[in-house]
């Protein structure tokens, strides 16, 4: 698959036109939880000519594709990339941690992932965290949840209460995140996962009682922690700085 996966970059390239400086998995196989039916979801960070990028027209500043069984690819341009960067959005930052990697400029991600540090608001990432899982918990039936939808409410609570506890962007991977769980409460999660792997998406699991009680718990805790948190904004002209220095190159 990844053989077919760096092919179909190379066609997005040639087919647009464009130059792109990353792409990784962004889904539950870069999460650490995949299952047997979980799809590829490619994610890219590309460039366009310098002369497209200096121009009066109006440019897409994404690209998406037809979505097939196993293949969901994805890319934003570099300047809607560090738009969202400067908004201390999420995504970016978890694509970048991404341990599975089809395209890597090395030098571009160290140099975005620095910058990205500089545009961490731990309130609005919590608050992003807090909507996912949210969410996840709405599709709950009788003590019953879908084991995707399960580790949909799981992983963004630990995101969550690392960017709590830490003051710091949270990892991408579930593995990190689990040294903020208690031990008993970690070997939950471990039997979850590897059923997950053996199991289809839509494999209906009960909540354990104990599990349970910790998300709910974990849930009001966050979000009365970020209630008293600043509401960060951010300066651009470093983006703008970077932005020049991409499409310079």
């Amino acid at each position: 698959m990844k053989e077919i996966i760096q092919d179909k970059l190379t066609e997005i390239e040639k087919e647009h036109g464009i130059k792109i400086l990353y792409s990784c998995e962004s889904g539950s196989r870069a999460w650490g939880f995949p299952s047997p039916d979980s799809d590829y979801d490619v994610r890219f960070i590309y460039k366009r000519s310098f002369d497209e990028h200096l121009t009066i027209q109006s440019r897409k500043e994404h690209l998406s594709f037809p979505i097939n069984d196993e293949l969901d690819i994805y890319g934003w341009d570099i300047s809607k990339v560090l738009q969202l960067i400067t908004k201390s959005n999420t995504t970016p930052f978890e694509w970048l941690q991404s341990p599975v990697i089809y395209r890597d400029d090395k030098k571009f991600k160290d140099e975005l992932w620095q910058f990205c540090q500089s545009y961490f608001c731990p309130r609005s990432n919590i608050h992003h965290y807090l909507g996912i899982a949210k969410g996840a918990l709405g599709t709950i039936q009788d003590e019953d949840i879908k084991i995707k939808k399960m580790f949909y409410v799981l992983r963004p609570l630990l995101a969550a209460l690392w960017c709590v506890e830490r003051k710091a962007i949270a990892p991408m991977s579930i593995y990190p995140l689990m040294d903020l769980l208690s031990d008993d409460l970690r070997e939950k999660v471990l039997s979850l996962i590897d059923l997950k792997s053996t199991a289809s998406e839509s494999y209906l699991i009960k909540i354990d009682a104990n599990l349970k009680e910790w998300i709910d718990r974990t849930y009001d805790y966050c979000l009365i922690s970020s209630q008293d948190m600043e509401r960060k904004s951010f300066d651009k002209e470093k983006a703008d700085i970077f932005f020049r220095k991409m499409i310079l190159k």
